[in-house]
């Protein structure tokens, strides 16, 4: 009879711990980032059926399925994105590592409704760009219900969302207040609305009105003080910065949260104002959102840090040297 057996790392007595490589882990998030296995293979320079394969073997070494694949693309399933948040730490760990190691560089995926573009993605980019070299910001425009799911599975790492009180926010998202404002009508200055008070829901249905299409939190709140009779005509724009534009091209007013107007170019040049609405409206929150970590990576951390200083009406750093 031979000796007792010495127990191989990774093993506990009486069963065998999943053997999880880190390259399997990062071509998950990779694929789920991109949508399918395709894409993900071109940007990481790996042919899909490795991919495919090494996937598969970690959802075999983990014993559930990580990825519904389609014939359109692949989407992480109900039980991968219960793991997620532990994939996250885990690559997250590995940032740190590579930061102490004195490896920078690094990308913070940022998602955000364009409301919040000017008056405060816009100079936090700059700044944090400033002191941080050799780590890129990628900033897209979504819609908000597309930042939260995105969050959660893994494809973006800060979120800026617009929302009502009441509204729901997955447990699973860590939120930070940044800007608390009122909806209020936008219009041109040489608009007869600006010579108004206010302005009421029966003086914007008398003239052409810029709509926010659905799926942003605007389109929400017209809807319900419209009803069942909208202006005559309308015309849709794809969030606020499209929004201001067109009214600051003549085509119509619009409803927009008052901090996403007052600050902006168009505003500061005089070729846009806002007023009041004589309806009574609720408050509009602008939110930052990030998956939950036991520790926030340093650059997020960082990130984050520099746009709750602007949004608290802190100077950019140039301005406080100056």
């Amino acid at each position: 009879m031979g000796g007792p057996r010495t127990l191989a790392a990774g093993e506990i007595a009486g069963e065998e711990t999943p053997r999880v490589r880190l390259e399997q882990l990062e071509y998950l998030m990779a694929v789920i980032q991109h949508g399918s296995l395709r894409r993900a293979g071109e940007q990481l320079h790996v042919s899909q059926s490795a991919l495919s394969e090494a996937i598969s073997t970690l959802e075999r070494e983990l014993g559930v399925p990580l990825l519904e694949r389609h014939r359109s693309g692949a989407r992480v399933s109900v039980a991968g994105r219960d793991l997620l948040p532990i994939v996250a730490e885990i690559l997250a760990g590995v940032v740190r590592l590579k930061t102490a190691a004195g490896d920078r560089s690094r990308t913070i995926r940022v998602g955000t409704v364009n409301a919040g573009t000017s008056a405060l993605m816009v100079p936090a980019v700059r700044e944090f760009g400033a002191g941080h070299p050799s780590t890129t910001v990628d900033v897209a425009t979504m819609f908000q219900v597309d930042i939260q799911d995105s969050l959660l599975e893994g494809r973006l790492d800060v979120g800026l969302i617009n929302v009502f009180p009441g509204d729901d926010i997955p447990a699973a998202l860590h939120r930070t207040a940044l800007l608390n404002g009122v909806p209020v009508v936008c219009c041109r200055t040489d608009d007869p609305l600006a010579a108004q008070q206010s302005v009421s829901v029966a003086d914007l249905r008398q003239r052409p009105f810029v709509a926010m299409r659905p799926g942003y939190l605007m389109h929400r709140l017209t809807q319900r003080l419209f009803g069942d009779a909208p202006p005559p005509d309308t015309f849709s724009a794809d969030g606020a910065e499209m929004g201001k534009s067109l009214v600051a091209s003549g085509s119509g007013p619009t409803i927009l949260p008052d901090y996403s107007i007052v600050g902006d170019p168009l505003h500061a040049a005089g070729l846009i104002t806002v007023r009041p609405l004589a309806e009574e409206v609720p408050p509009v929150l602008m939110l930052m959102l990030r998956r939950r970590y036991d520790r926030v990576p340093p650059a997020i951390a960082d990130f984050e840090q520099t746009i709750q200083r602007l949004a608290a009406g802190e100077p950019e750093a140039d301005e406080r040297s100056a």
